[in-house]
């Protein structure tokens, strides 16, 4: 009897075992089914990606092509064109008489002499001879390159050429043409420019009796009396009249020491009125 009761628990025992091996193998497969399906669906999302991805590039691609076409149009459009233009170049050159090297040379000059004229370098004479009176006479000063500058520098060399009106200045008794150059200028080394412009007439020349005093012969003698002229002078008049008196200082330096070695004359009573202070070393 106790033998049956232990050969029936075995039989349960072994029945529950199998019972839950089957429950575990049941819940393995499940397991693997649900893995499965999970590979499943990340392998459709791949595709459907791919698939969307293929679609946008051959439409970038097809977008390229239709561009690239585009650019080759344009290339050729260009190319037409670039030779259109060459062709009606040449034809204006031709017009004005000119070639495409010839234009470039003047081209250069034309930019030399504004410069010159736009910065008053020089003397308006020098502006002129380079090279402003050779391009204004040249057909291609017609190109619309130039017409508008040329027209713009010929009114400035036109101002620059007129001269400002002088200012007077009348003498009176102990003058030198170096006092009044100092007096003017601020400088007494510019005297020779007032010299220069009353060598031909003081600017009261009609109003004075004595023709000796009409005009400045000498720059020692001047006159009470004598309205002298005096003109405006720039940089280079300043510099060149600077380089005149010194170079007359010089000269009139070695003539007196000459003249101490000679024996001494008598003066007339007359000239002696008429001798004015000499001009200060």
């Amino acid at each position: 009897m106790k033998f049956n009761k232990l050969f029936i628990l075995f039989f349960l025992a072994l029945g529950l075992s199998l019972n839950n091996a089957n429950i575990f193998s049941q819940d393995d497969d499940d397991d693997d089914d649900d893995d499965q399906q999970m590979e499943e669906m990340d392998e459709e999302e791949w595709q459907r990606q791919m698939d969307e991805l293929n679609a946008e590039k051959s439409t970038l691609q097809s977008k390229l092509s239709a561009l690239n076409g585009e650019i080759d149009g344009l290339k050729t459009s260009l190319a037409e064109k670039q030779n259109n233009a060459k062709i009606c170049e040449g034809l204006l050159y031709a017009a004005v008489g000119n070639t495409k090297d010839g234009v470039a040379d003047y081209r250069k000059k034309f930019e030399e002499t504004e410069k010159k004229i736009n910065g008053k370098v020089g003397t308006p004479a020098d502006a002129r001879k380079m090279y402003f009176d050779e391009i204004s006479k040249d057909k291609a000063s017609c190109l619309p390159e130039f017409r508008d500058r040329m027209a713009s520098m010929k009114k400035k060399l036109a101002d620059w050429e007129v001269k400002p009106p002088e200012s007077c200045y009348t003498v009176v008794k102990g003058d030198c043409l170096w006092k009044i150059s100092k007096m003017k200028y601020g400088s007494p080394y510019y005297w020779p420019a007032i010299w220069d412009a009353n060598k031909n007439g003081v600017a009261n020349a009609d109003a004075l009796k004595n023709s000796r005093h009409k005009k400045v012969t000498n720059p020692n003698l001047i006159y009470p009396g004598q309205c002298m002229k005096i003109p405006t002078l720039t940089d280079a008049q300043k510099k060149e009249a600077e380089m005149h008196s010194k170079k007359y200082r010089k000269v009139r330096k070695t003539t007196t020491d000459v003249k101490k070695e000679e024996p001494k004359k008598d003066v007339k009573k007359d000239e002696k009125k008429d001798v004015k202070k000499d001009v200060k070393k």
